[in-house]
């Protein structure tokens, strides 16, 4: 199956069919699609998948950088304490809520694979949350959960890195510590999406370091990822592009006794069964 990324090389941005060799330029041949969020609104994946073959490598590994493959979503929406342990993290005593806790990221806020992520001057809290993320492929609003699957276009991964102690510094609001630019990292590439097979139940794990810190299965998701679709566009219209960040796993570094933030020169690793893994480094904000 082709997968697809978003990428620059010498100051111009494409996107294109990923190789093992590289990238195979097609954003060239599309004109009238200039990024891949209109490629996925005119439901042309198979068409780029088409373009692509029997075509050269235009771009070898080591002569571009990746994006985030949607440069320009509508929205992006984060589903937050989606596993059985994380909502024990919280120590609450509290049930699993009825409903999904959501909030909203800036696209300024990720980076690509391979890239950094960014730790503020402000604070030494980044830490690293492990996540499939769905993009939306066909408008809806009140989506059913049995035909969800039918709006989604394609999958990736999210490192949805947080400054944990700005997540607390308001009473009801987590929105600035997720919105750090370049705090975390969206990709490698898309991976179009055909069956049911690819989401129910996969492993997700991150690494940091070489050590695994999270590792569930996305079966095991409080609001499955149909759900989310149905919930989410109960009060929203989904759109071409959009993008569904579905929940990370327990062992994220906040939760670690005692707390293990992320460092510069650490290497975090997000992986998913037949995505791919989605790797970036750390550095400080110069």
């Amino acid at each position: 199956m082709r997968k697809f990324a978003t990428y620059i090389a010498n100051g111009d941005t494409f996107y294109g069919a990923v190789t093992d060799q590289g990238m195979i330029a097609l954003s060239p041949d599309f004109p009238h699609w200039p990024t891949l969020r209109q490629v996925i609104a005119a439901d042309a994946l198979y068409d780029l998948a088409v373009a692509a073959g029997g075509k050269p490598v235009t771009h070898p590994t080591g002569t571009f950088t990746y994006s985030i493959p949607i440069p320009a979503p509508e929205k992006i929406i984060c589903v937050g304490v989606n596993f059985p342990a994380r909502n024990a993290e919280y120590k609450d005593g509290q049930d699993a809520p009825p409903n999904p806790s959501l909030f909203i990221r800036f696209a300024r806020s990720f980076t690509g694979h391979d890239q950094p992520l960014i730790r503020p001057p402000e604070t030494p809290q980044l830490d690293y949350e492990g996540e499939v993320a769905i993009v939306i492929g066909k408008t809806g609003r009140r989506i059913a959960e049995k035909d969800a699957y039918d709006h989604i276009a394609a999958i990736t991964l999210c490192n949805e890195g947080t400054l944990r102690d700005w997540v607390r510094h308001a009473k009801f609001n987590v929105t600035q510590g997720k919105n750090w630019e370049q705090s975390g990292a969206i990709g490698p590439w898309l991976v179009p999406f055909t069956s049911s097979d690819q989401l129910k139940d996969i492993r997700l794990t991150t690494r940091v370091n070489g050590e695994l810190r999270q590792d569930d299965r996305t079966s095991r998701m409080l609001f499955p990822i149909p759900c989310q679709i149905a919930y989410i566009s109960t009060f929203t219209t989904l759109v071409p592009g959009d993008i569904i960040v579905t929940g990370t796993p327990t062992g994220a570094g906040a939760r670690l006794d005692p707390p293990q933030y992320l460092k510069p020169g650490d290497v975090i690793e997000v992986e998913a069964q037949g995505i791919g893994v989605l790797r970036n480094t750390v550095k400080d904000e110069a």
